[in-house]
């Protein structure tokens, strides 16, 4: 019954949020993925999110590329601004709305084929940019829409829907963000809903390049035994660096947690980041030892979730290119072509 419209009453009992907002306002239209697909559970996780924030809707624009993943946009957050672009191209458009208006939220939702193909150089660019957007990869390891081929980031050695073995070597999109200069580096998984919205609620208040990997099993084509991208295997090999709570400047609460279980990075608007350290000797702010960590896992076959590196000290594109405090979109004619003078001096100044 996909086809029939979502609808519009509120229950008025539904609690509002402090702009507003009742949970109910963030949602799209309905879905029409295969029930139980994990990308349904990620917008979910995005609903929730943006809802505790008290996020307002319009205040959000969300892109996406081609795929199963890219669909979600429409089921989430239905009063944003929103604009599907063509195959792994959704980086680069979201990188040109950024730079004509940053006032806005920036979500950028892309999938395994969508990001680790295609949109390889794309992905590795927005990232080494530091473009202020939350870059969401909704992560099955197949080709859902074209029936279930192996994508890039299936691991060597896993079986297919058919028995087929993959034996290509994965591209790692979490370790790439990490290599790259992606300050807010996470993975998840969609069925674990209590990790997942804190990492989300952190990437939005992050400010700078924030990239989310979420393993998100495609129930049609690979949920089965063999699959390493299935709802039991990442519930067998997950390996949590952290439970993580995000707290806002003006909501913070200390007194629930007892010294010397917290870590706690500040981020650029006074928001926080708070751990509770599962392994005493992980630390989320070292980059390197992030990847070492995560790669010693994997080699043990263990999924690595959580927040896995977060830099305190972020900086955006905008802050590299100076551009004017005013979003470009706003200036008017006279500040946009100042005339031959100032073109003169400005072509002067880099002889």
């Amino acid at each position: 019954m996909t086809y029939l419209t979502k609808p519009k009453l509120h229950h008025p009992s539904l609690t509002a949020n402090k702009v507003g907002y009742t949970r109910r306002d963030y949602e799209g239209k309905i879905s029409t993925l295969c029930a139980g697909c994990g990308h349904d559970s990620i917008s979910a996780a995005i609903i929730q999110a943006c809802w505790e924030l008290d996020i307002a809707p319009h205040r959000v624009a969300k892109l996406s590329g081609i795929g199963c993943s890219s669909k979600t946009p429409d089921y989430f957050l239905g009063a944003s601004h929103g604009f599907n672009t063509v195959h792994g191209r959704m980086p680069s458009v979201l990188t040109g709305a950024n730079l004509a208006n940053h006032e806005l939220l920036y979500l950028g939702v892309s999938g395994d084929g969508d990001s680790a193909s295609i949109g390889l150089g794309q992905f590795a660019h927005a990232m080494r940019r530091g473009v202020n957007m939350v870059y969401i990869v909704e992560n099955n390891g197949v080709y859902g829409l074209t029936k279930g081929q192996f994508s890039a980031t299936a691991d060597q050695g896993s079986k297919s829907k058919k028995g087929v073995v993959n034996s290509d070597s994965p591209v790692d999109l979490v370790a790439l963000a990490l290599q790259l200069g992606a300050s807010y580096v996470a993975r998840s998984f969609s069925g674990d809903k209590a990790q997942l919205v804190p990492l989300i609620k952190g990437a939005i208040g992050h400010g700078g390049a924030a990239f989310i990997d979420i393993i998100s099993p495609c129930v049609a084509f690979n949920n089965h035994a063999g699959s390493t991208k299935s709802y039991d295997y990442v519930r067998e090999h997950n390996e949590s660096v952290s439970r993580i709570d995000f707290i806002t400047e003006r909501d913070e609460i200390t007194t629930s947690y007892a010294p010397g279980e917290m870590i706690e990075v500040v981020q650029h608007d006074g928001s926080s980041l708070r751990f509770r350290k599962l392994q005493s000797d992980y630390d989320p702010t070292d980059r390197y030892a992030a990847l070492s960590y995560m790669n010693a896992h994997q080699a043990r076959g263990e999924v690595v979730t959580g927040l896995l590196y977060v830099d305190p000290l972020v900086t955006d594109l905008h802050v590299a290119l100076n551009t004017s405090d005013t979003p470009l979109n706003q200036l008017g004619a006279a500040q946009l072509c100042p005339g031959a003078r100032v073109l003169d001096k400005l072509n002067t100044s880099l002889r």
